[in-house]
């Protein structure tokens, strides 16, 4: 089973993850939608547990989220979390169609899954927040990672689509690929504004645009 295809998974694919695991449930639940690419599927499901790993509680901001299923994985991995917001300009018509079978699956979330279709600038980050996002294209993760900054919420993102004319290299290009390059120099923009750094690879059988990028402040207060 190619983990890379952009194929809908379907209610009939549910045979192809029979276990009981949280992974093979959730994915029973996204082929009963029948709304997401299967690459869709392991790439918010790689992201969200290496995100949960570090980072527990708060209010998830899902930004870009396409069909919100990070926002899901993200409190399935961690109830603590109250609500998860999943924000885009242009959320599918069919995204509540994949809510209301992850809903259906499990009941607590119900009421704490919020679609808000606006800019990210319209919606308040909060000290305490997550923000996550999978595949914003090109200089829109540039901007969500400054979002974040700005109120020294922790921040997640899986860059995808550099734009080299509106993203910044810093001068590296001569010794590294020059995507590379451009989440080198995002990583060092965190550092300097005072996060702790973390960075992560999925695996390229998924997606070949893998880097993960995690950062929280490091003098944010414990618990807070």
């Amino acid at each position: 089973m190619k983990k890379s295809s952009k194929n809908r998974l379907s209610p009939q694919q549910q045979i192809l993850f029979p276990g009981e695991s949280l992974f093979e449930k959730i994915a029973r639940a996204v082929c009963r939608a029948g709304t997401l690419p299967r690459k869709e599927l392991y790439e918010a499901w790689e992201m969200a547990k290496r995100v949960r790993r570090r980072y527990r509680g708060g209010r998830i901001l899902d930004l870009a989220c396409g069909h919100g299923l990070l926002a899901h994985l993200m409190l399935l991995l961690d109830d603590s979390s109250e609500i998860a917001i999943a924000v885009d300009t242009d959320i599918p018509l069919n995204a509540g169609k994949l809510s209301n079978a992850l809903v259906t699956t499990w009941p607590k979330l119900k009421n704490r899954i919020v679609y808000r279709q606006k800019s990210f600038r319209e919606i308040s980050v909060l000290p305490d927040d997550i923000v996550v996002s999978a595949h914003a294209c090109g200089s829109l993760t540039d901007q969500i990672i400054e979002w974040a900054i700005a109120q020294h919420a922790r921040i997640a993102v899986l860059p995808c689509c550099h734009n080299l004319k509106e993203s910044s290299t810093g001068g590296l290009e001569g010794w590294m690929e020059k995507t590379l390059a451009v989440d080198t120099v995002r990583a060092e923009r965190l550092r300097a504004k005072g996060y702790k750094v973390v960075t992560q690879q999925i695996s390229i059988d998924i997606t070949p645009k893998n880097r993960l990028l995690m950062g929280e402040y490091l003098f944010r207060k414990p618990n807070s």
